[in-house]
């Protein structure tokens, strides 16, 4: 790697992480604040829409826009095809989820749903237009411009969400919001583009770039149609307003969860597919980013679930305190799925793609068993389903690994039960803490069991299995300001003690 792309890949990632950082902070203001101006049928009435504009976005990009940054050469009529591909996809979709707004609320008997579908149809066509805007951007690394166009959709959005709500606006405001970030973006990207797309031209082929991006649609429906089991089971079978509960307590934790958890593995794979080769070093990498996973989200994911119940009503409000429970499981589901995350990055960086789809297969099975079988107990055990799953899916997925390839399974079983029991432990005293006080008001409540939960977690450090995990934890530190201060491709994974070379055995 030349110091140049070297000095573009350490600056990309910096500016991503940080524009990263930004936009879960709006994502987390603008449900604190809008929970309190709107209510949970409001909510569920935008849920039920967006998860069906969710499947068409999946066709509307087609997979071109990874297909564009993947290309090794790309001509500027190929790219001229590519948008007006995608534009004319979203312009069909458009027309599409217009005219079954009728059907849909039909079947849902909720008229509102007409309203909200026929105006978020437009979505379609924004995105459509600002895709390949978005993937040249991603392609010619100017993360700055994307960065500035993602923060600034999303303050304007939540601004005019915000003046909306305020004004009595209902579930339009949520509605605004969507439409006004579409807009703003496209706007933004388009500026950041700097080029106006030609005709489509018959001499710049793109069949190979459909063909990838077909196969891209066929993964992500199977995948996207997992992820939403639930919050579709939630709509059909307990209505709007739970809908909406189960999906503010599903923001809270899960998608600020996973936006922390891709950059991550944007900074791990490169490292691991480069000393794949060497087993003591890999191995010693994944130990340790199970441990700095595990220990980093997990113990603030459990204290989370401890501290549910004053936390709703601090985060969201008293008439949210229905969504206490869910965010407890989905709490305590974000950290099984945190501790398979590097059987994950294993898969990619060894190159076992067919493992890691038929893997994918069977845990999606999982999920959706567990989920569906939840949901005939009541409304809470869907919630409880979707904790489950990653229970049964994360020890499923290091077998499956240590089966196929050489993988310290061994040393990542110790590592998750040790994490298991410091988080787990520091949740159940936190939430005793937060009892003691039951009378008080919800900030005292999180005080005490947060204050209670550190006094744990100095204790805890007393046991030596412990200790040699903080330090694991402070050497990864150490190696990712190592990392941003040198340009160099250097060889900067550290090396396993003897201690731990013989633990991992």
């Amino acid at each position: 790697m030349s110091d140049g792309l070297a000095h573009s890949a350490v600056r990309g990632a910096t500016v991503t992480l940080t524009a990263q950082g930004a936009r879960i902070l709006l994502q987390l203001l603008s449900i604190v604040v809008l929970s309190r101006l709107l209510t949970p049928h409001d909510y569920g009435l935008l849920t039920i829409v967006l998860v069906m504009i969710g499947i068409g976005e999946i066709f509307r990009d087609f997979g071109l826009t990874s297909a564009s940054v993947q290309a090794p050469e790309l001509s500027s009529a190929q790219r001229d095809n590519l948008f007006w591909i995608n534009t004319g996809i979203g312009a069909v979709l458009a027309c599409l989820m217009f005219l079954a707004a009728w059907p849909i609320q039909a079947v849902s008997q909720q008229p509102e749903l007409l309203g909200i579908a026929q105006a978020l149809s437009a979505m379609f066509l924004f995105n459509g237009l600002a895709t390949q805007y978005r993937a040249q951007l991603m392609r010619s690394l100017r993360f700055v411009a994307l960065a500035i166009a993602d923060i600034a959709a999303a303050t304007l959005a939540l601004i005019v969400a915000i003046i909306a709500a305020y004004q009595g606006a209902g579930y339009w405001a949520l509605v605004a919001q969507q439409l006004t970030s579409g807009l703003v973006l496209l706007a933004a990207l388009s500026i950041q583009g700097r080029w106006l797309p030609g005709w489509c031209s018959r001499s710049a082929p793109v069949r190979d770039m459909l063909v990838f991006g077909w196969n891209l649609v066929a993964t992500n429906l199977i995948s996207y149609g997992a992820s939403q089991i639930d919050t579709i089971l939630v709509a059909s079978r307990f209505g709007t307003t739970s809908v909406g509960v189960y999906n503010r307590a599903y923001q809270l934790v899960m998608t600020p969860l996973s936006q922390m958890r891709s950059p991550l593995t944007n900074v791990a794979l490169p490292i691991l597919s480069r000393i794949q080769d060497d087993k003591e070093r890999f191995d010693a990498f994944v130990i340790g980013g199970q441990l700095a996973l595990g220990y980093c989200f997990g113990i603030p994911l459990l204290l989370v679930a401890g501290l549910a119940d004053p936390l709703v009503q601090i985060l969201l409000g008293p008439q949210w305190a229905q969504a206490a429970p869910f965010l407890r499981c989905f709490a305590i589901a974000g950290l099984l799925s945190t501790l398979a995350f590097v059987g994950y990055w294993t898969y990619v960086a060894r190159g076992l793609a067919n493992q890691l789809f038929r893997y994918t297969m069977v845990a999606t099975a999982i999920k959706v068993i567990c989920v569906v079988v939840g949901s005939f107990f009541g409304l809470e055990w869907i919630a409880v389903g979707f904790m489950l799953a990653p229970a049964l899916e994360w020890p499923l997925s290091l077998f499956w690994l240590s089966r196929i390839t050489s993988f310290p399974a061994r040393s990542l079983y110790g590592g998750a039960f040790r994490i298991l029991t410091v988080a787990g432990s520091m949740g159940g005293v936190a939430w005793l803490g937060s009892m003691l006080v039951a009378h008080a008001n919800p900030w005292a409540q999180v005080g005490v069991g947060v204050g209670v939960a550190l006094v744990e977690a100095l204790l805890l450090l007393a046991i030596p299995p412990l200790r040699r995990d903080l330090g694991t934890l402070m050497g990864f530190a150490r190696l990712v300001v190592k990392r941003r201060g040198s340009r160099s491709e250097g060889a900067d994974v550290p090396e396993r003690s003897a201690s731990e070379r013989g633990r991992s055995r």
